[in-house]
């Protein structure tokens, strides 16, 4: 039986069922088809770095018609970075509501200027309408949403330069919105990557062939914090904030309670460099513990391509956990989190890392595809090089989703899953959200030179979810940083409501539920930015819904 979606207000209801504990291995299925977009990255034989890094997709609701709309980020001319025909324009298309797609672009003022790369969704002024951040190449812009379908580039008015007096111009690749100093307020963390300059990479050989040069060629960047000052603009407190003092590589950033303290930290992968745990101190600033968390290396102890990432509880404990993409013959590394304070890498007592050794990834997504109450992991892979730079290694690749098979395992599902319906490709950013309405997850993943992909979810269609849109009153208005906790028959699963997923990308729907079995949940609780804790009882299963903080003070 399909689930049919109802929107509805909060509301008392009066049975239970348990979570089905069988179907272990029944497969996550997906159809494909092609999105009126292509992402034009400027590849050309003098392979300037900038070539391989491009691909961000949103998954948000721009127009607030109860439809994910999709965003993309696109690249630009290179040497200089500039968007001289209309193939480059960034890309706005709004959802019908049954995952059909029309270009609204040129109407919502978002076709762009320069070479960009990542997208995050907030809505920064707490209006009710999701705003934009788009990460560039020696340029950011920031678009604030006008609530009639277009948007406002205010990034010279919101004070968002991406000039450093110390490194010049940043590249940035990524944004994540968060409230790091709980004034109910979105603050701004931007992934930066590399110094780069038109004219200045090395040649690097890559099998007789120049190819894209490894990144200990060029120098690293401190990453950036802007603090929301509630009217519009913002102040660059990177250096008070502490992050200043850690130079890395950023590919990605996921922000969770890392820690069960109350506030949001920020973990960010670092392209063969130590990742970096910003653990949030509550006054203003952030402690690096990487290594004290035992997450600045996978458990071989060695650097690896730290690509986009994703945090999750993948394991039904109450801690969110990590998982990141890398390169071949490095495995992808899977740290499950502790409640003493440290993570272990499982990558290899899960599986993951056996069935990951030729991968190559980008973008890293923790989801529940199959509605069966365990977090499932995709992956959307594809190699940086234009050449395979070892004999085997294939540069395109086919997507990739591991089941959780609830035991502590992971099974690798790319035919099963039907990921093979396309041809391999080097894949990029990816989205998830349901774009359809039926409660299952389905993803959007880019691919240079090449259309992005709609993978519409078919798994099976009789199990059960739950979905829940939050709106913040004392907490920010998307309630990012709530902490949602459902409960049945005496299990509990846990999720928290974060745009920052994958790399460079942006997934904005309600934070979802898989129920198996279950067509009611006994209890919901909603941990808000704030500190306030909201209670639901009983809740039928199917539906999206609708959740606003109580205006307690």
């Amino acid at each position: 039986m399909t689930s049919c979606l109802r929107r509805l207000a909060v509301s008392a209801f009066l049975c239970t069922t348990a979570l089905g504990a069988d179907d272990a291995d029944s497969a996550i299925r997906f159809s494909f088809a092609s999105v009126p977009f292509t992402l034009e990255n400027s590849e050309s034989s003098n392979r300037y770095a900038p070539e391989t890094m491009p691909g961000g997709v949103a998954m948000f609701d721009y127009d607030n018609d109860g439809d994910l709309d999709l965003f993309f980020a696109n690249g630009a001319e290179l040497p200089n970075a500039q968007k001289m025909s209309e193939i480059y324009f960034n890309r706005l298309l709004r959802n019908d509501g049954k995952a059909n797609f029309t270009d609204v672009t040129v109407r919502a003022r978002l076709a762009g200027d320069g070479y960009d790369f990542g997208v995050a969704v907030g809505d920064y002024d707490n209006d009710g309408d999701p705003d934009l951040f788009v990460a560039g190449l020696h340029r950011n812009t920031l678009y604030r949403n006008d609530g009639n379908g277009g948007f406002d580039d205010l990034t010279s008015e919101a004070g968002l330069s991406s000039n450093d007096p110390d490194y010049g111009p940043l590249w940035s690749v990524a944004g994540a919105w968060f409230d790091y100093d709980g004034d109910g307020l979105l603050d701004l963390f931007v992934v930066n990557y590399l110094s780069w300059r038109a004219g200045a990479d090395p040649v690097c050989d890559g099998m007789g062939a120049r190819d894209y040069c490894h990144p200990k060629h060029y120098r690293g960047t401190p990453n950036s914090l802007y603090r929301n000052n509630g009217d519009g603009t913002f102040e660059d407190v990177s250096a008070s904030a502490g992050l200043r003092a850690h130079v890395g590589k950023g590919m990605g950033a996921a922000v969770a309670d890392f820690d069960q303290d109350g506030l949001n930290d920020v973990f960010v992968t670092n392209d063969k460099l130590p990742n970096f745990l910003l653990r949030n101190d509550g006054k203003g600033s952030f402690e690096e513990i990487g290594f004290e968390a035992t997450v600045a290396l996978p458990e071989h102890g060695r650097d690896v391509s730290g690509m986009g990432v994703d945090a999750r509880d993948i394991d039904n404990d109450g801690l969110p956990d990590i998982v990141y993409a890398a390169l071949p013959n490095e495995t992808f590394p899977l740290m499950r989190n502790s409640a003493d304070g440290y993570f272990e890498d499982i990558g290899y007592a899960s599986g993951l890392a056996s069935q990951t050794r030729r991968m190559a990834g980008y973008s890293a997504v923790i989801a529940d595809f199959d509605n069966d109450g365990w977090k499932d992991i995709f992956f959307s892979r594809g190699d940086v090089q234009a050449h395979s730079v070892q004999p085997g290694l294939a540069v395109d690749q086919h997507n990739t989703v591991f089941e959780n098979l609830r035991n502590g395992k992971f099974a690798e599902r790319t035919a099963e899953a039907r990921f093979e319906q396309a041809p391999p490709k080097r894949h990029r950013g990816a989205a998830v959200g349901d774009l359809n309405g039926d409660g299952r997850l389905d993803l959007v993943v880019t691919a240079l030179g090449s259309k992005a992909e709609l993978w519409l979810n078919q798994s099976e269609a009789g199990r059960h979810w739950l979905q829940f849109d939050l709106e913040g009153v004392r907490s920010n208005r998307d309630g990012i940083g709530a902490v949602v906790a459902v409960t049945v028959g005496g299990e509990q699963q846990t999720n928290h409501a974060t745009t920052s997923v994958g790399y460079a990308s942006s997934s904005a729907g309600p934070v979802h539920f898989g129920l198996h079995e279950a067509e009611t949940v006994d209890s919901v609780e909603i941990r808000w930015p704030s500190g306030q804790v909201q209670r639901l009882e009983n809740v039928v299963a199917d539906q999206v819904v609708k959740v606003r903080e109580p205006d307690a003070r």
